[in-house]
């Protein structure tokens, strides 16, 4: 069982707001998760990005995979530094 940190989409048509989450890969993007961990809302300016900062770093530190896009955003702010120095 391979456990991602990915994105789900919420919002309404061409407003997306997005819930950061943990979810394992088998299921829909913005089906069943194991937990929720921040939020992403792209339209604001600039772009809002909330996210439990030890959570997240637990989960990582478990092994959970972040996508592409999840891991530019921890790198934005400066999680994904923390995490590589551990």
């Amino acid at each position: 069982m391979a456990v991602k940190i990915r994105l789900a989409r919420g919002g309404a048509k061409k407003k997306p707001f997005y819930q950061v989450v943990v979810a394992d890969e088998r299921f829909p993007r913005d089906g069943r998760f194991i937990e929720k961990l921040g939020q992403y809302d792209p339209k604001q300016d600039p772009p809002m990005f909330n996210v439990e900062e030890e959570r997240t770093l637990d989960w990582l530190k478990k092994g959970a995979q972040p996508t592409d896009t999840v891991r530019q955003l921890l790198r934005k702010q400066g999680i994904w530094a923390k995490f590589k120095q551990v």
